[in-house]
């Protein structure tokens, strides 16, 4: 395990900190007081960069500006909101997620990682960022951003770096009177990072490059979802025109959402799920 000296982690704060006081990011998320658009922005965050997020947040928190809201609203509205972000399927974790808030906590999210990995969608990682930036709790955790700065930082020497070792170090460096502002700093400072040299995250053990979005099922389902957004409902036969791919594929990626719970059938004619 990776130790770090009390110099090290020193000088390693005072070089976040002061990058931080010049170089900090603004975004709508930040710096709030209210949980429930915490866990808007972390959902939404996911595998999709700031700069999609940020304007889509704010018309999604307007629209949707509580627990009790998300939770209510159609699935059609809110596929609407949530298109342009992609995998869709964060946007039923999220209801699904806001559901359970209402039902089972008075509409109060709750401030405990433990509790918040039992939601869907809401795996370790997650938890951990929902509870620093929406309740400023010392929570340890790793992301893209954060990964980037302790391998550049700690480990230049070093390839196939796994998390493991690195979790150590984020703990120990953790400010605990000020982890929401401490991980904001970080991510600043990795996402400059990836800007300046090559993304340091290469050398992690779990470092993926992502499949090639055009033509892949990930972009049909997309597709599907958006049409059906759109149109009131859509005979699998207009669907397939539509789209023009392999009629036997998109059937599978139809019986594939109305399985998830994005469609359903209706009489003869695909409709998105009430």
């Amino acid at each position: 395990m990776r130790i770090a000296h009390n110099n090290q982690i020193r000088d390693f704060q005072d070089f976040i900190w002061d990058f931080y006081a010049h170089n900090r990011r603004d975004f709508a998320w930040r710096g709030v007081e209210d949980p429930y658009k915490v866990f808007v922005s972390e959902l939404m965050l996911q595998q999709t960069q700031t700069h999609r997020v940020a304007p889509k947040f704010e018309l999604f928190v307007r629209e949707l500006p509580n627990f009790e809201a998300l939770a209510q609203v159609p699935l059609r509205d809110l596929l609407r909101l949530w298109q342009g972000l992609g995998y869709n399927r964060r946007a039923l974790f999220l209801q699904k997620s806001a559901q359970k808030v209402v039902a089972e906590y008075a509409g109060l999210l709750p401030a405990n990682p433990e509790i918040l990995i039992t939601f869907p969608g809401i795996g370790k990682a997650t938890a951990g960022s929902i509870c620093a930036f929406a309740f400023n709790m010392p929570t340890v955790f790793i992301e893209t951003n954060i990964r980037a700065v302790f391998i550049h930082s700690f480990f230049r020497d070093k390839v196939t770096i796994s998390d493991a070792e690195i979790m150590p170090l984020i703990e120990q460096t953790l400010p605990v009177d000020s982890p929401r502002e401490w991980y904001y700093a970080l991510m600043d400072y990795g996402v400059v990072l990836k800007q300046q040299c090559a993304n340091p995250s290469r050398k992690s053990a779990h470092h993926l490059i992502q499949s090639r979005f055009q033509g892949s099922n990930r972009q049909i389902r997309g597709a599907i979802v958006r049409l059906l957004t759109k149109n009131q409902s859509m005979t699998e036969v207009a669907l397939i025109q539509a789209l023009e791919k392999d009629a036997d594929r998109v059937k599978k990626i139809v019986e594939q959402l109305c399985c998830e719970g994005f469609l359903k059938r209706a009489k003869r004619a695909l409709e998105i799920a009430e």
